[in-house]
Parts: C-alpha cells; sequence; structure tokens
C-alpha cells in the first residue's frame, strides 16, 4: 500500500512563539517532514516570530538544532536540511507592543495562504490578533491556529472567543488538539462510517460499555506551578476525552463536512448527564520509594494542593442510541505505562450453547492511540486441537506499522496532518468554538461540586493503576477496567 501525498498550496506560516517547546518539539520538525514528503511547495515560507533578538541565520541554527534532536539521521540525509531551512525567516516581534510589526508586514505576502500560528499564552491572542489588523498583515482569507488551553471555564472560553471573533471569523479560527491529528482517531471514524459491520452495533443494545483511558508515566514537574491550577479535569477530560467520547458516541453526520461532523459532536456534549459525586474519583500520586521520586505536591510546590493529577468519570449519555451505556474515562500522571486507548466492550451473546464452564469473554473493539497506533477486535474461537469444544479469545489485530508496512512505519504526526488541514482551510479535525463552550458547561458544574464539598484526591503510588477508589467505580458495575499496558 502507498500513501499519497497531495501537495497544499504555496503559504506563508507565521509560527508566534517560534523558538518556544512546542515549536521546537512538533511544529517545526514537523514541517520538516512535510517537506521530505514533498507537501509543501518550494515557494512556501515558515516565518518564527517571538521575542528573541535573533536574525534569520540564527533562527535557522535554532531549527537545524532542533531537527537533530528529535528527527532520526535517516531523516536528515543529503542537503534535504538546508533546502528546508532556507525557507525559514525570523522576525523579533513584542506581542504587547509596537516592535517588529512593520517588519513582519513586509514580509508576509498577500497573494498566497496565510495561517498564523498562535503558540503562545492565550493571554496575547487578542493582541496578536489585533496587531495583524492594524498592521495590514492579515489577508481577507487569512487563518489562525490557536493552542489550548481555550479558557479554564465557561466564562474565560466566552471571553476568549469573543476577544478572537473581534478580528476573525468563526470559519478563520483553528482550535487545535492533536488528539483529533492521529491516525487511528480518523481511522474510527472511517471504520464506523465506511464499513456496514459495526454501525449496526453500535448502540445500547450491544454495546455494553465504553472505555477511554489516557495513562501517562511522567509526573508535573517542570510544570507544576501551571498544571496545580489546572489539573486533569481541565488538562485533559475537558478537551481530549472529551473529543474522544464525541466521536464514538456522535451519530452519522450527512456527510464528511466540518460543520456537519462538528455539529454531531456537539449534539453529543449537549446530552450528557451531570455526573453524580459518586461517579467521580480524583487522585494525586504519592512520592516513590524511599523518596526516589517527589510526590504532587513537591513537584506542585504546594504541600496543601487538592488538585487531581488523576482523574476517572462514570458518563452517560441521555438519548435513544446510548442510554443505559455507561462511558468510563480515566487520565493520569505517574501511571503505569504510557498508553491512550478507547475500548468498546460489546455484550455478550444472551444464550451460550457451548456452557458457562468455557470461560466466555466479551468482544472488544480496542482502538491505540498511542503508542503503536492500531486496532484489535478480540473474538471467541475453538481452542485448537482434540478433546472436545474448548474457546479461546484470540485478538484480530491491526496495528498501523505492520499492515501498512513501511507508510505505516512513517505515519505523520498529528501535528503534521493538522497543520496541513489548516493551509487547506479544512476545519473537520478542529474544535468551533461552541462546541468549546459546550465542553465548558458541562465540565463546570463537576469541578464546582467537588470544590463545594471540600473533597481531597485519592493517593496513588507511581507506576499504579490509579488509586484504589477507581477500581470500585467500575466493580461496583459488575465490571473491571482493562490493564494498562504499552
Amino acid at each position: 500500500m502507498v500513501s499519497r501525498v497531495i501537495p497544499v498550496e504555496p503559504f506563508d506560516l507565521v509560527v508566534f512563539g517560534g523558538t518556544g517547546d512546542l515549536a521546537r518539539r512538533k511544529i517545526l520538525p514537523g514541517l520538516y517532514r512535510r517537506y521530505v514528503a514533498g507537501q509543501i511547495p518550494d515557494t512556501s515560507r515558515i516565518i518564527g516570530a517571538a521575542r528573541s533578538d535573533m536574525d534569520d541565520g540564527a533562527f535557522r541554527a535554532f531549527v537545524a538544532a532542533a531537527l537533530g534532536e528529535f528527527l532520526p539521521a535517516a531523516k536528515r540525509e543529503g542537503d534535504t536540511v538546508a533546502r528546508f531551512l532556507a525557507h525559514l525567516h525570523y522576525v523579533p516581534v513584542d506581542a504587547k507592543g509596537e516592535g517588529g510589526w512593520v517588519e513582519l508586514a513586509r514580509l508576509v505576502r498577500h497573494d498566497v495562504v496565510q495561517a498564523f500560528y498562535f503558540s503562545v499564552s492565550p493571554a496575547l491572542f487578542g493582541d496578536l490578533a489585533e496587531r495583524l489588523h492594524r498592521f495590514g498583515i492579515a489577508a481577507q482569507h487569512a487563518r489562525i491556529v490557536v493552542e489550548k488551553p481555550f479558557g479554564r471555564d465557561l466564562d474565560s472560553a466566552r471571553a476568549l472567543n469573543a476577544t478572537l471573533a473581534e478580528h476573525f471569523d468563526e470559519g478563520q479560527i483553528y482550535r487545535i488538539d492533536h488528539y483529533l491529528g492521529k491516525e487511528t482517531v480518523q481511522n474510527l471514524m472511517a471504520v464506523r462510517f465506511a464499513n456496514i459491520l459495526f454501525e449496526p452495533l453500535w448502540n445500547a443494545r450491544h454495546v455494553d460499555h465504553v472505555q477511554i483511558t489516557v495513562a501517562e508515566t511522567v509526573g508535573v514537574g517542570g510544570r507544576g506551578a501551571y498544571y496545580d491550577k489546572s489539573g486533569a479535569m481541565r488538562d485533559m477530560v475537558q478537551n481530549h476525552l472529551m473529543q474522544l467520547l464525541c466521536l464514538i458516541a456522535m451519530e452519522p453526520p450527512y456527510r464528511f463536512d466540518p460543520d456537519a461532523v462538528r455539529d454531531e459532536k456537539l449534539k453529543v456534549i449537549h446530552a450528557l448527564q451531570p455526573v453524580r459525586p459518586e461517579d467521580i474519583v480524583r487522585g494525586q500520586y504519592r512520592g516513590g520509594a524511599r523518596g526516589a521520586e517527589p510526590a504532587y505536591v513537591e513537584d506542585a510546590e504546594n504541600p496543601a494542593s487538592r488538585t487531581e493529577s488523576y482523574i476517572a468519570l462514570k458518563v452517560e449519555i441521555a438519548n435513544w442510541r446510548w442510554k443505559g451505556t455507561p462511558f468510563y474515562l480515566r487520565t493520569g500522571k505517574k501511571l503505569r505505562a504510557r498508553a491512550s486507548e478507547i475500548a468498546v466492550v460489546f455484550k455478550e451473546v444472551p444464550h451460550s450453547i457451548f456452557g458457562e464452564e468455557e470461560g466466555w469473554r466479551e468482544n472488544v473493539l480496542s482502538i491505540r492511540l498511542q503508542p503503536n497506533e492500531g486496532m484489535t477486535l478480540s473474538v471467541m474461537i475453538k481452542e485448537p486441537g482434540p478433546g472436545g469444544m474448548r474457546l479461546t479469545e484470540v485478538p484480530l489485530d491491526m496495528s498501523f506499522a505492520e499492515a501498512l508496512g513501511d507508510d505505516g512505519a512513517d505515519i505523520p504526526d498529528a501535528y503534521e496532518r493538522l497543520i496541513m488541514d489548516v493551509i487547506r482551510g479544512n476545519q473537520t479535525l478542529f474544535m468551533r468554538g461552541d462546541e468549546v463552550e459546550a465542553a465548558w458547561a458541562w465540565t463546570d458544574p463537576v469541578i464546582a461540586g467537588w470544590e463545594a464539598r471540600g473533597d481531597r484526591p485519592k493517593g496513588y503510588d507511581p507506576g499504579s493503576s490509579g488509586p484504589e477508589d477507581a477500581l470500585m467505580l467500575l466493580h461496583r458495575d459488575g465490571r473491571r477496567w482493562r490493564e494498562i499496558r504499552e
């Protein structure tokens, strides 16, 4: 199987925060990979803009170092890096002042696709948007890309949307969630809507429950002060896990169109039931054995912190398709393994003709987002050999790296795909303003509830699967969490 690479139109992409960590780790290496793949025309420009006082040469050296750090040597052969660096420019810019804007206006062209990536604090979004127009930089159809957090509650999200709307139409705003750029997430839509096999079963009559897990092995060291004001609910559930939930639960859109897809996701969010206190488990990682690893409160530099580094929720959707089918969400830091998975657990057969002693298990469709993107469907078969009908569970496994050969081993990173979608003007995999606000409208009461009750997170050990109370969240329903493993 050979993947098709379709070049985009020539563009000027300005990366505000071009010397920041996200640009260094993801944005610039991703653009290089798209250049190597032949997707970026040679007339395109990538312009870094930040407070750092450097020129084009210094910026190119900075990017070259980033490529050397985050890409294998095989991807940097010959003169490819030099040819890519020739497309790079840099302008020192004061986001809240006047410095650098005239120079940036001279550099950015109006006869190509314009995109402006706001890889900066949301507090600067309004200043950047205003100056792009005041200095005549942004053309009529310019696009802006904004990173999360999209506010920290409903009021701040509304204020942020209003600020952006003063200068750009909704159709020009691309709210990026890198989880939606993952190959497996998009394949989830293909599996659901391009195959007759699953859609008739994709409902409460046949699905027992759904588990969505995003587990990390790292703590919050280095960003503890920021994280302590956010927590797992705001940092992960309100955006990443919410988006995965929507894609699993939404109705088929009338076509694969940006607003059609986002309309259906919005309906899911509106149908979410309030979460009961007994259906919430919050945790906070303890220190490692003999003090080898700091506890969360040490990483956050806040001994009295009540912020969760882990959260598990039982969520219900009040509509015809999903009434009675629980969705269990969990995410946390310092867990057993780094893994992101959606597991659709189907109901057991109504009657087993083979007898209960054969150890029947449910069919499970497992969608792995990281690591080793792919899908696995577990089915029951006869155990090979003579001696009667004995059943065993086997996986029908589709690892992209194996199924697609060399193409599968070189799947574009989520940021690569999403940035190319910005240049194409395709908003399907980006969040709309009303979708963000609806997510916060559901999230805010959950947070307000535990704050009013004075709930404290439960402690859990690093390298575990989270607090023991999270196990009871499923055990009391006669279910169990899937093992967290790479």
